[in-house]
């Protein structure tokens, strides 16, 4: 077995490793016969030096078989899956899986606690009281012949080398490379066993990359590192330079994703989320369209998903038939200080606003204020008069400092013409 510094010499000198080695990197991470140090030093030797896509694969592939392999498609037939790559006020997770659910198109979606800037869908669904969301092969298989969905958190089984990777890194500055992240994200859904997963690619100025070039260039290597593992795929770029939906933060866009199941949704959220429920069903070859989506929404099937799900799931009976959702106390209106148009949502300004106002961690143990909120009423494009609501801010305790950093996230252009809106789906690719 090639040496740990045999690798790294070779992978600094910018040549290709092979699968062997990957693997010793990757067993390495799970039983600690590699150090931090050393395991830093590949991932900078991979940002630096990159890694191809033969590599990319071997490295997700290695990462994937560290660690339990579900492979629920091999008792569950047609078996979907849909991945974010994180974006301020995404719900559609919330929304898609009951709704394919009740299209009798099973899904299973391992979901995660916020990342920086962006929302969580694990935190968001901590406001449903009793909902356990720990899953393992057993239970997930259960849910699934029970319900048609299961949404939740992995045992720590499933590709432990990525979180000893993921952890390091953070501290190494190698978070943005395109490789690792692909690596990262399938190492995880991979190991569901779903035929399909179609990925939500965000871009603007609220995604993790903004630029859409980027964007789509994770979008590409995340496609095809999935076919290349036998899994059907395609992703749809989508827009993140305003907040999706109406309103940000974790009880709050459960409400508006709860709304949204039962033909109350605001238009944004619910075109986003019929095109990745379209292209799911597609990859699955199931004949579900817009208008068998619209249908179960207008029928009460999707809202009865979810509540069928959300109590196999542990959640309180009492609350799934009356859903109260908290919301912090003190509200705090953002006004327009002048008259004009919507020119410009800083976007990622916003969601950090959100983690400063309790919505989100700045280290692992804090806690999440799950009421705080803001509800956006004015969109990009649309003109306002001064002195008008642009939108409303929840908190626990009123902060005249946080008020004056939100409103600033919102750019009004004096002129009549603040451009057109942005295409919400920008493009596919697969």
């Amino acid at each position: 077995m090639p040496s740990p510094y045999e690798i790294l010499s070779r992978k600094r000198g910018g040549e290709r490793l092979g699968r062997d080695e990957i693997a010793a990197v990757t067993r390495g991470a799970v039983d600690g016969s590699w150090t931090d140090a050393q395991l830093g030093a590949f991932l900078m030797a991979a940002v630096l030096r990159g890694l191809d896509a033969e590599e990319t694969q071997a490295l997700t592939a290695e990462m994937l078989d560290s660690g339990d392999v579900w492979d629920l498609a091999s008792e569950v037939p047609r078996l979907g899956d849909k991945h974010s790559t994180g974006g301020v006020g995404d719900k559609v997770s919330l929304v898609l899986g009951p709704l394919l659910a009740a299209c009798d198109v099973p899904v299973a979606m391992l979901t995660g606690r916020g990342l920086g800037h962006t929302g969580g869908t694990a935190d968001k669904l901590d406001s449903i009281p009793g909902l356990d969301q720990a899953l393992d092969r057993s239970r997930a298989l259960r849910l699934l012949e029970e319900v048609g969905l299961a949404v939740g958190v992995a045992t720590e089984g499933i590709a432990p080398a990525d979180r000893r990777l993921y952890a390091l890194r953070d501290s190494t500055a190698t978070v943005d490379s395109l490789p690792l992240i692909v690596a990262s994200i399938l190492s995880k859904k991979l190991a569901t066993g779903a035929e399909a997963i179609v990925f939500d690619v965000k871009t603007g100025d609220g995604a993790f990359l903004p630029e859409i070039d980027a964007a789509a260039e994770l979008a590409r290597l995340l496609v095809d590192t999935t076919r290349a593992s036998g899994r059907r795929s395609s992703a749809l770029l989508t827009d993140m330079s305003q907040p999706l939906g109406r309103w940000v933060g974790n009880a709050v866009e459960l409400r508006e994703a709860v709304e949204a199941l039962e033909g109350r949704g605001p238009g944004d959220l619910m075109e986003v989320t019929f095109r990745l429920c379209e292209e799911v069903a597609s990859l699955l070859g199931a004949e579900v369209g817009r208008s068998h989506l619209e249908r179960a929404i207008d029928s009460g099937r999707a809202r009865e998903s979810f509540a069928r799900w959300a109590e196999a799931q542990g959640a309180d009976p009492s609350w799934l038939a009356s859903p109260k959702f908290d919301r912090a106390p003190a509200e705090v209106v953002l006004e327009a200080p002048r008259a004009g148009r919507l020119e410009r949502v800083r976007n990622r300004r916003l969601g950090l606003l959100m983690i400063e106002a309790g919505a989100g961690r700045k280290r692992p143990e804090d806690t999440i204020d799950a009421g705080v909120g803001l509800r956006c009423r004015v969109r990009l494009g649309q003109r306002v008069e001064a002195g008008e609501e642009i939108a409303r801010l929840y908190l626990r305790q009123p902060s005249a400092e946080l008020a004056r950093g939100f409103l600033e996230c919102f750019e009004i252009s004096e002129g009549e013409d603040a451009g057109e809106p942005p295409e919400l789906i920008l493009r596919r690719i697969g």
